[in-house]
């Protein structure tokens, strides 16, 4: 066993140190959608067997990615929301996936933060809308930390800014989980520094009458992902009381093959050339 495969075992007690939950966060930079969806229903999956008693206990996990250019549909979604057929959407460079989680129509591309967080809420609370406002409360604190006045629109998930001097309410963050003998996955979706152009092909989350808008635009100035998956990290840790252990590339890869007893190939996730480039 090398050096690094015994550091990924060390983070398979579901506890830190001081006896607080932990949550290792995985950051694994720009990848596919479908490889990273399988992923996440892996680790769920995971996580209900060690809860179920048929496995060990594991930590909660978080990744932290990138999407290229993609569309998703959530399981009550309305397709109709989507403005393009798919043939139209693959000239683009767009691929789109009908899926699992809560929500309607929403785009996922190079410069958005995108972050799963596959927690067992029986170890919190067994309570979806409260898990839902906290991940809102999250993010409005890392809406904050940039200078960004940001909150929420009552009956609309997500977390909005405005209305204010430049527009009405637009949305800087979408949000659509799954849960699973309570436990998460899919999750949320940051505009950091976006091109929003895709976002015209599609109603965002069946709402027609409000826009989108990215942290850069709001704080005018550059905001990295980096910099901003820093900030959600941190928040994540406030709202939820717990350790992070933050892993990245292929220190993420061991840890998560360790969990889930496979060797997972990381070239798997790897976008296609033209998966890359922006519409």
């Amino acid at each position: 066993m090398d050096e690094r495969d015994s550091g990924a075992k060390d983070l398979l007690s579901p506890r830190s140190p001081d006896g607080r939950e932990r949550v290792v966060v995985c950051a694994l930079g720009r990848v596919a959608y479908g490889p990273t969806w399988e992923l996440q229903a892996r680790l769920q999956a995971r996580l209900v067997a060690g809860k179920r008693g048929d496995a060990a206990p594991v930590p909660h996990v978080l990744l932290l990615v990138e999407h290229p250019p993609v569309i998703t549909v959530g399981k009550s979604g309305d397709t109709g929301h989507i403005l393009l057929d798919e043939a139209a959407l693959q000239r683009r460079g767009i691929e789109l996936f009908r899926v699992d989680r809560g929500g309607d129509v929403t785009y996922h591309g190079p410069g958005q933060l995108v972050a799963y967080p596959i927690l067992d809420l029986g170890r919190f609370f067994t309570d979806i809308h409260r898990y839902l406002r906290e991940l809102e409360q999250a993010v409005i604190g890392v809406c904050d930390d940039f200078g960004i006045a940001a909150g929420r629109v009552p009956g609309r998930t997500g977390v909005w800014i405005g209305p204010d001097a430049a527009g009405p309410e637009r949305k800087v963050c979408a949000m659509g989980i799954r849960c699973s003998r309570w436990v998460t996955m899919h999750g949320l979706a940051l505009n950091v520094e976006t091109d929003l152009t895709p976002f015209d092909v599609i109603v965002p989350c069946g709402i027609a009458d409000r826009g989108v808008t990215t942290l850069a635009r709001e704080a005018a100035r550059p905001i990295t992902v980096g910099e901003a998956s820093d900030r959600l990290i941190h928040h994540m840790g406030v709202r939820f009381d717990v350790d992070t252990d933050r892993l990245d590339g292929p220190e993420a890869w061991t840890f998560l093959s360790a969990l889930l007893d496979a060797d997972l190939d990381p070239t798997r996730f790897r976008p296609a050339p033209d998966e890359a480039r922006l519409p």
